[in-house]
């Protein structure tokens, strides 16, 4: 790929994830504020947002652990949180498999659901893109996002309760869920998906230690499995009719 083709592309997804800072920067803020509540300092602040690069997941372990919950549920909940990650890995993998194993770490370091989902987006937009073509959009897309969320998580650590709640910074972070999933919502198994686990994930919110949202994301997830089965099914019948 030609260095110039390259830079269009980059910058194309630096434009299509620049807008998500809006929301970074308070989420992120309010992490670092959280953090502080917690007892973190700055630097174990700054490595928490460095080291895992997930809000939500972060967001979960800090209260879990707050909670003084035993160390396995603030595991098993985190990683429950970020097991969107794996289909996220799993839906890239046709894009990105081709790639070096560096470019493929750099790639899994950088899956966060703003990339993901803009990157798909675009995908399905250039199909006559080629491997290289489709990693300058993806990292493209974080371009703008990774240094403000690692600085307002560090600066909110450093102010820690200063911000005024009134400011509300806790806004970002449905919207942000919002802005990303409702376009994605696209297929019958998608809709059934997010339904099943939001009911369930109301239905089990008085289980100790967030536990409902391991119940409502695993049902959530074997619903939509089902449904894209069913629907499968159908399309097959249909042809061989």
């Amino acid at each position: 790929m030609q260095a110039s083709n390259f830079k269009t592309i980059f910058f194309s997804g630096a434009r299509s994830g620049a807008p998500f800072v809006l929301v970074v920067i308070p989420f992120a803020l309010l992490f670092g504020v959280v953090a502080a509540e917690a007892g973190l300092n700055v630097f174990e602040t700054l490595s928490f947002s460095l080291a895992v690069v997930a809000g939500a997941a972060q967001f979960t372990a800090l209260q879990l652990m707050q909670e003084q919950a035993p160390t396995i549920i603030v595991l098993i909940s985190a990683l429950a949180v970020n097991l969107r990650m794996a289909m996220y890995s799993a839906a890239l993998t046709p894009h990105l498999g081709e790639l070096s194993t560096g470019k493929r770490v750099l790639a899994a370091y950088l899956t966060i659901d703003q990339s993901f989902a803009c990157s798909i987006a675009a995908w399905e937009q250039h199909p006559e893109w080629k491997t290289a073509e489709k990693f300058a959009f993806f990292i493209g897309v974080c371009a703008p996002l990774m240094p403000f969320w690692v600085a307002a998580s560090a600066a909110g650590g450093l102010i820690g309760q200063a911000i005024p709640q009134e400011f509300a910074l806790d806004f970002a972070v449905p919207i942000t869920f919002l802005a990303l999933a409702t376009p994605m919502l696209r297929t019958p198994a998608h809709v059934t998906a997010a339904f099943v686990a939001i009911a369930l994930a109301l239905a089990f919110a008085w289980l100790p230690y967030n536990l409902g949202l391991l119940v409502a994301g695993t049902c959530g997830m074997m619903a939509g499995a089902y449904v894209e089965l069913h629907v499968e099914r159908q399309v097959l019948a249909g042809s061989g009719s």
